[in-house]
Parts: C-alpha cells; structure tokens; sequence
C-alpha cells in the first residue's frame, strides 16, 4: 500500500494545540472507538474502567523525563541551548546532545552552564548530535546536573517564553504518576500514561485489571516530521527498550486483553514481540533491545488489541501507528482516523502531549 505523505495532513486550529494540561490528569476527555461496531463515544478519561474489557493487562511505559534542556553561554557571551539526549558509552561525564545554534559549535569549541560548569564538544557525528564532556564537581553527575539546572524538554508546539517553566507545573505534570526514577529519557513523555492517577490505578486494579512495565527511551525522532514522498520510505528513528522478565512472561502467557498505553509501549512489545530471540530462554531475565519497528498502514500487530492514545501530529509516524491499528492488515484505517480526528476536532478536543485521549477498543 503506497501512501503519499500528502495523504497525512489533516486540519487543525491552533487553539487545539494544547499548551497546558488538564486541570486533574484524569479529567481529560477520551474519544472511545469501537472498531467491531465503528462508532465514537464521549467521555472522560477517569471513566475509562468502563470500556476497558474485562480483566485487561495494561502495558505501560515506566520511562522517566530528564528535565534534559540546558542554557548555558559561549565565551563570546552567545547563548547556547542544549538538549541531552543519551549518555555516551565508555565516557564518564559525556552525553550525546543536540546544541543550538550548532553552527557555532564544532570540535573544541566550549561553552558554561551557571557560569561554572565547563561543557567541550568532542565530537559532530552525522547526524548534526554532538557529544559533550562536562566538567563536574566529582560527586556529581550529569544527570545530577541536569535536575539540578535543567528545563523539562517540552515538544515545539508546547510555547514558552524566554526561560520560561511554568514553575513546577511542567515538572510534575510532563511525568508520568508512574515513572521510575531510574528509568530517564531526554526527549519527550510517553504522553498517554499522564492522564492515570494514583487513584485510578487503585481502582482500575480493583476492578480486576492488571499494569505490566515496560521501559522505551523516547528518542527525538519521534518529533521528527516524516518527510519523503512516500510513507514507507521513511527512515524510521531507532529507540532503547527493556522489557523486564515478569512482563516477559505475562506477554507470553497470554489470556488477557493486552491495553498498549501509548505507542511506545506499542514500539517496545511489538519489536520484543517479532525478535529472534524474544521466544527464547523464557527464564528470568530481562531483556534489552532496540526498536526499529515501522508501523504503518497495513501492518498487522502481535501484541498489542487495544491501544490509549493521544492526538498525534500531521505528517508524524505515531499517526500511521493509529491508522494502521485502526484497520490490521487493511487499507482503510488512515482514511478512518481522519474522520475520527475531524469529528474531535468539530467536538473541541485538545490535541498532542497535554491534550486528551483516545481509547481504540
């Protein structure tokens, strides 16, 4: 199936770009999609318990935000923004980052953060990423540093002034209820688990549903706009997972609905899923892998029979995601979501990582 990348534009006012979250997590909205009767439904996200099938196993995504952007300064006196982004293997104090303006800093150059903390580039890969030492005190670490100076990395429709953070707000809301604390990302929330509360997991629990973790590191490609003529030419980003043992063996178990919450969870199980090695040595181990799975209309999913979601951008992988889940193996799906979306958007949803959810039973 050949879909032209024209095919992924869809109308949306800016007023729906949600810049700040709900008042409470769980009174965001949920457009509930009933794929056997292809209808909608309304409601709100806390009810979500009563569409869920019975005793569901909700995969969710545990991986922690970084407050992963950093402001620091030139010699010159020109600011410098840098994002971390993973630290880098065999190099203590080191990160992979992407720095702006970039142009300005190749290998050698050197830059300050809080006026003391010295940051080298050591090296341009291809990618335009640079890989940046930072001199520490020497009971700190990077990621010490970052919670200590560090921005939460908002997406770019997410608008902020110049240095601005709305207070704790960003911190505590662009973070899952359930984030490990030693399970950091540097690019972006897995936005579908923010609307859970510590009191609707109680009561989903309750009511006969189980949680399984998984843990993808959400990569910037993900904001990362598909470009080619072509869907299926686009080169798709890569992302580290883990999927722990006990999930492991609840996957391979099987017998309950498994509820994605989010399409990381979805890029995690269904790699682990279609992995040579994920059939093998069920024991206790966890396992590690690298997600390079492109899912677009038509592919077919292994792991994954309903999926909680947010409102994806135009032109975006996360939206063939949708529109391939909405029809398996099928050509409609993408024609589907655009219909869904226009009905949200007639309806008055907000959209993106602070907006609301969808619910694809």
């Amino acid at each position: 199936m050949a879909i032209p990348l024209t095919a992924l534009d869809y109308d949306l006012p800016d007023e729906l770009i949600a810049q700040t979250p709900a008042a409470r997590r769980d009174e965001s909205r949920l457009l509930v999609v009933n794929r056997a009767r292809r209808d909608c439904t309304h409601a709100v996200f806390r009810q979500i318990g009563d569409f869920l099938p019975p005793r569901s196993l909700l995969l969710r995504n545990n991986a922690r935000v970084l407050p992963a952007r950093l402001r620091g300064r030139r010699a010159g006196g020109g600011q410098v923004e840098c994002l971390l982004l993973t630290p880098a293997a065999g190099r203590d104090n080191a990160w992979w980052c992407l720095l702006r303006p970039g142009r300005k800093l190749r290998e050698g150059s050197a830059f300050t953060l809080d006026g003391e903390t010295q940051a080298t580039v050591l090296e341009v890969d291809g990618e335009g990423r640079r890989l940046i030492e930072f001199t520490l005190e020497q009971d700190e670490s990077v990621t010490a540093l970052a919670n200590r100076l560090g921005e939460m990395p908002l997406p770019p429709y997410v608008r902020r002034g110049e240095g601005e953070e709305s207070g704790t707000v960003d911190r505590e809301r662009y973070q899952t209820v359930y984030a490990r604390p030693d399970r950091a990302v540097a690019a972006a929330a897995p936005t579908a688990g923010l609307h859970f509360t510590p009191e609707l997991i109680t009561a989903l629990e309750t009511g006969g549903h189980r949680f399984a973790d998984v843990t993808l590191h959400v990569g910037p490609g993900t904001f990362q706009p598909i470009k080619t003529e072509w869907v299926k030419d686009h080169p798709i980003h890569r992302e580290i997972y883990e999927i722990p043992a006990a999930t492991r063996q609840i996957l391979h178990a099987g017998g309950s609905p498994r509820v994605a919450v989010g399409t990381t969870s979805v890029r995690a199980v269904e790699d682990y899923l279609r992995h040579p090695d994920a059939e093998r040595a069920r024991s206790g181990d966890d396992f590690f892998g690298e997600a390079g799975l492109y899912l677009h209309p038509p592919a077919t999913f292994a792991g994954t029979d309903v999926l909680i979601t947010n409102f994806h951008l135009p032109r975006s992988t996360l939206l063939c995601l949708v529109a391939a889940f909405l029809d398996p193996g099928g050509e409609t799906g993408l024609d589907w979501l655009k219909e869904i979306y226009a009905e949200a958007v007639e309806r008055r949803y907000r959209f993106f990582s602070y907006g609301d959810a969808m619910l694809i039973l």
